[in-house]
Formats: C-alpha cells, sequence, structure tokens
C-alpha cells in the first residue's frame, strides 16, 4: 500500500492546481505538478515529480460527504483512535475528525526519499496545512494538533530518539520535546502528562 502522510482540514474549499503549481516553481523549480484525476478547477489527484521524471509523491483530495473515500478514511481513524492514548489527545481527536471536510492524502513514491524530493513534499504538505483549520497524520506516527506536535501514540514500541509532542491540560496544549525511547517520558505521555524533567517549549490554548 506504502506510506502516507496527510492533510486532514476543516475546510471545504482547495488550492487550484496553478496555485500549487506556482508554489512549488517559484521555490522548488526542478519538480513540476501533473494533474492525474479531475480538472484544473476540480482536481482530485496530482502527481508530484522531479524534471529526471522520478515521482516523489501522487497528491489525492479527498472530500468527506455521506459515502465518499474520505467519509472511509475518517471512520477507520476513528477505529484506530478506540484505544489510543492519551485518552485526552485521542478524544480531541474523535471531536475534530467529526468536523473534517477534506482530506489531502500524499503516497511517498520513490523521490521522496531523496533530500530535495523530500523537500519539495514537505513544503506543499506544510502550505496545505498552514491554510488553517488543519491537521497532520503520518503513517506509523500518528496525528498532530492544529500546532503540528503528535498528541497520540501510534509508534512502534522499539522506537527511540528525541520527538515534539503535546499533551492536553485542562483545555491547554503543553508542547515539548521528549525521548520516545525512555520509559518514564512515554509513561507519563501515555498518561496525559509532561514528563517531570521536561519543560514545555511552548504552551496554546485548545481552539474550541
Amino acid at each position: 500500500m506504502g506510506y502516507y502522510t496527510r492533510v486532514l482540514t476543516k475546510q471545504e474549499d482547495f488550492p487550484l492546481v496553478e496555485e500549487i503549481a506556482d508554489l512549488i516553481r517559484a521555490e522548488h523549480p526542478q519538480f513540476r505538478l501533473h494533474l492525474e484525476e479531475g480538472t484544473e478547477e476540480e482536481w482530485e489527484s496530482l502527481l508530484l515529480a522531479g524534471e529526471d521524471e522520478i515521482e516523489v509523491a501522487l497528491i489525492e483530495r479527498n472530500p468527506v460527504y455521506d459515502g465518499s473515500i474520505g467519509q472511509d478514511e475518517i471512520a477507520d481513524f476513528l477505529e484506530d483512535l478506540r484505544d489510543a492514548r492519551p485518552e485526552s489527545g485521542a478524544a480531541w481527536l474523535r471531536d475534530y475528525l467529526a468536523e473534517v471536510k477534506t482530506i489531502y492524502a500524499f503516497q511517498h513514491l520513490q523521490g521522496a526519499d531523496t533530500e530535495e524530493g523530500g523537500n519539495v513534499l514537505h513544503a506543499l504538505r506544510t502550505s496545505l496545512w498552514e491554510r488553517g483549520d488543519a491537521i497532520i497524520q503520518a503513517d506509523h506516527e500518528g496525528f498532530t494538533n492544529e500546532e503540528g506536535f503528535p498528541i497520540v501514540w501510534q509508534f512502534s514500541d522499539s522506537v527511540s530518539g528525541p520527538w515534539n509532542m503535546g499533551v492536553l491540560q485542562d483545555g491547554t496544549w503543553h508542547h515539548f520535546q521528549m525521548d520516545l525511547g525512555d520509559p518514564d517520558h512515554r509513561a507519563a505521555f501515555l498518561n496525559g502528562e509532561m514528563p517531570a524533567d521536561l519543560s514545555a517549549v511552548r504552551i496554546a490554548r485548545s481552539q474550541p
């Protein structure tokens, strides 16, 4: 099936193909955007590739409505969150997903593994996320809040290393960098707490 990252937004409107292509031309001129399915005004999927024709990513736009692929994706995510921890993050996500109107799914292809391909993919995904009212999901990593900090544990048990995370306490997001492999850090996060030996890198009120 491949590796996917996604932007999930509460917005129904979406940028035109030319708008996205202009961004790529301006910042990453060695890459091109190709319309795969749909029209310029109602695009359904786009292919991001380099001038050498090495494919970086397939981007699908999946609106969420009754009977849609997007609705099926939301249902799958909600199923995955049934036992997710911390509960505060999972509960916030369940409420958020109920309001999502559009999913941008990025299937990472061969070119995404190169430095240049990874950079242009990141830039494109970030531009969609920064349009607002959006969170990010990554396979084997989980979901972020609107500030871009992961808020539920969906990593493998063997993961380790520093990672920015966020926990919701009394309506306030506490963001920090923890060691994913540290058992004390992990236990605190799973309980919806910031590890005692860390300090917040950013604090933000949760948006209703």
